[in-house]
């Protein structure tokens, strides 16, 4: 036909070398990838588990393992544990709202306030942080533990595996009340001083296999 250029006498062009671009693969196709390391294709670490802890259980018992750490010492500012957690202090500020809800920990205003444990490190379960930060154990809606939410399955009373969530249910709360947040907190342990005699008559001491002088 007069006037048409080269892709009408001869077809559509060849493809690239290189092979199809990525926009032409199904989305499907395409791994889920951790936004802030496309390159890497690392895979979200956050609800991808078939049981997996939000965010907010994550940076909630971080914020309370700081606090534990400073046990003892006054109220610890949440700037000072962003910037030892490497966490944005705005979402901190959000978390420590059910937390003191929950009586785990307290807040002292002023110039040199902030929050402490309002119970030794000792008597704080994960169990307590982890219901407080995320709500009620829950691998499936049936086998919640908050029973309006159990009931919301309408299976609830037929269903052949609602034993099996259950028991996973009561298995993560069992670990979760073994832990106490002390449990999370290494105990620095105090090399002994030696005094000046006791370093000399070690040193004056001949090791095990010398002969002895005659």
């Amino acid at each position: 036909m007069a006037g048409s250029g080269p892709r009408g006498r001869h077809g559509p062009p060849p493809r690239s070398a290189v092979g199809p671009q990525v926009g032409h693969r199904p989305a499907a196709a395409l791994p889920a990838v951790d936004s802030g390391s496309p390159a890497l294709g690392v895979r979200r670490l956050h609800s991808s588990g078939a049981i997996s802890f939000s965010t907010k259980g994550e940076y909630g018992v971080r914020l309370l393992v700081q606090l534990a750490r400073r046990h003892g010492r006054g109220p610890v500012s949440l700037a000072e544990v962003a910037a030892d957690e490497e966490l944005p202090r705005a979402y901190l500020e959000q978390l420590v709202i059910p937390l003191r809800d929950a009586g785990l920990v307290t807040s002292t205003r002023g110039a040199r306030g902030g929050y402490t444990l309002a119970r030794p490190p000792d008597e704080i379960t994960m169990a307590e942080a982890l219901r407080a930060l995320e709500g009620p154990l829950a691998p499936m809606i049936c086998a919640s533990e908050d029973p309006a939410e159990a009931l919301a399955c309408l299976r609830a009373g037929s269903c052949s595996v609602h034993v099996l969530w259950a028991r996973v249910r009561d298995a993560i709360g069992d670990v979760l009340v073994s832990v106490s947040l002390a449990d999370l907190v290494p105990i620095p342990t105090a090399v002994p001083a030696r005094s000046a005699g006791s370093a000399g008559q070690l040193e004056s001491t001949p090791a095990r296999g010398d002969a002895a002088t005659i």
